[in-house]
């Protein structure tokens, strides 16, 4: 997915303070490599967390401009960091604001970490360049949003009735709901092992378990049933 790319603001002028959060450590290597530079991009990585408690002992002790929150999360997901986070954002001077950054692009991924309070939502297929400007655009109060996952948000807020309750999909974790996406999406186990920067046999014990929850026998049942529902 591409985003739209703007000029980023004169690294030597403007400075934004940066708080990592992501369970996976190579991603968060990889995303400081990018644009943690300070020198060239104007962001200053000011700390990192693997989990929800990490996340809250990070940004309270550091208080960022902008915190890259992953939604896939140990403890209770990103929704449960905007949750016990909410009185830096809702700070009169100096707020926290929020920038999801995940590898998922699905619907209620995105509208429940908007309505938590963050700024916006990229995927991690995002550039570093347009990364870097997303973070200044959030800094500066912006909503940043990739044009797809945009619509979602608008379809959400724009709606009085709220969203069906489907049981059989409320009985999957936020991270086998990823796997079915992709194994309905005919990705193979290897591909959907380094999308999630999980391991093979990971993606074997999620595919599964969703098996199982869901009273299904293979992947073509499975792809079947998330298609009826519109996940794919």
């Amino acid at each position: 997915m591409t985003e739209e790319t703007t000029t980023g603001p004169a690294p030597e002028t403007r400075r934004v303070r940066v708080v990592l959060v992501d369970d996976h450590r190579m991603f968060r290597t990889g995303v400081q490599a990018e644009i943690g530079e300070t020198a060239r991009t104007g962001v200053e990585v000011v700390g990192e967390a693997a989990d929800v408690d990490q996340a809250v002992t990070v940004i309270t002790a550091t208080r960022p401009e902008v915190v890259l929150l992953d939604v896939h999360l140990p403890g209770g997901g990103g929704v449960e960091v905007l949750r016990r986070c909410a009185p830096l954002m809702s700070a009169a001077e100096n707020p926290v604001r929020f920038l999801a950054l995940s590898v998922s692009d699905a619907a209620e991924d995105v509208i429940g970490v908007i309505r938590g309070g963050a700024r916006g939502y990229v995927t991690k297929t995002i550039t570093g360049t347009d990364l870097v400007n997303s973070v200044f655009r959030v800094q500066d109060g912006d909503a940043v949003f990739s044009p797809r996952l945009a619509g979602f948000v608008l379809d959400a807020f724009a709606s009085t009735e709220a969203p069906p309750v489907d049981e059989d999909l409320d009985r999957l974790t936020q991270r086998e709901r990823e796997v079915l996406r992709l194994i309905a999406r005919g990705y193979a186990y290897k591909e959907i092992a380094k999308q999630l920067f999980i391991s093979v046999k990971t993606v074997e014990s999620h595919v599964s378990a969703v098996l199982r929850k869901l009273q299904l026998s293979n992947r073509h049942e499975l792809t079947r049933w998330a298609t009826a529902r519109r996940l794919v």
